[in-house]
């Protein structure tokens, strides 16, 4: 397993390839395939979904879920498995895994208030699916020394703690549902990517910085704004979102 677990830097180039992230078109250096990382988010969902307690109220799945599919059908991957789900807990927080995974946590749900804020969210967490921010990562790390070859292997075997480093390379901490932090950069490229998607889906991207407004004035040093934590929070983010508008404005149509 060990042999399979810890690769060559030279194993690490050869199996390295190059993506085009859709609207910005910066280049990533990318060594999971589409495929793997599909089934690498469908297991670490798996796990999500039996350790954490998915929701029963109807109106927000119901809203999470329709968003959701607006937001996926202008992404444009229907390869994609997609799945929504809300997950019981007062932390204000959302994420999502590769192959079209997302889930809010129903702290968040108050800060949304509507249709418009969950849009705004949906976009920015599919965003990161979209760009593969996660695979990107992995990559970056030398895919935490696993292999594309073994990875679904040791993510799938006994070993917790190489299960552990995949779930927070795709940004799922120890405590299932906390995002780890992207950097800056991914996080202001899924801000721009996202708001081009809400915009795509009849949603007017406008309400992306008014929720980022509302989340910044209700933070308030609160501990739970898990999701805020890893994210730029200050006033130049916000001058950032509003620069990408004129862009996605050129989306809307309206409805």
């Amino acid at each position: 397993m060990k042999r399979l677990i810890f690769v060559l830097p030279a194993l690490f180039l050869a199996l390295s390839g190059c993506a085009t992230v859709p609207y910005t078109d910066r280049q990533q250096i990318m060594m999971v395939s589409a495929e793997e990382e599909s089934q690498l988010g469908a297991t670490l969902f798996t796990d999500v979904k039996k350790s954490s307690k998915v929701s029963t109220d109807a109106t927000m799945n119901s809203m999470v879920s329709s968003v959701g599919r607006r937001i996926a059908a202008a992404a444009d991957r229907p390869e994609y498995k997609w799945e929504f789900v809300v997950v019981e807990d007062k932390t204000v927080n959302a994420f999502a895994l590769p192959g079209g995974k997302v889930a809010f946590h129903t702290g968040i749900m108050p800060i949304c208030q509507d249709e418009s804020g969950v849009a705004a969210v949906m976009g920015h967490e599919v965003a990161h699916v979209l760009a593969r921010h996660g695979s990107e990562r992995m990559s970056q790390q030398q895919a935490l020394s696993i292999g594309s070859v073994a990875l679904m292997a040791a993510v799938s075997g006994s070993s917790p703690v190489v299960k552990e480093g995949v779930m927070q390379a795709y940004g799922v901490g120890a405590q299932v549902g906390v995002l780890l932090p992207y950097s800056r950069s991914h996080e202001l490229e899924a801000d721009r990517i996202g708001m081009i998607l809400m915009a795509k889906a009849g949603y007017d991207p406008r309400h992306a910085v008014s929720f980022w407004e509302r989340m910044l004035a209700n933070k308030n040093g609160s501990s739970s704004l898990s999701f805020l934590s890893t994210h730029p929070s200050d006033q130049k983010r916000i001058d950032e979102l509003k620069g990408f508008l004129p862009e996605a404005l050129k989306y809307y149509k309206g409805r």
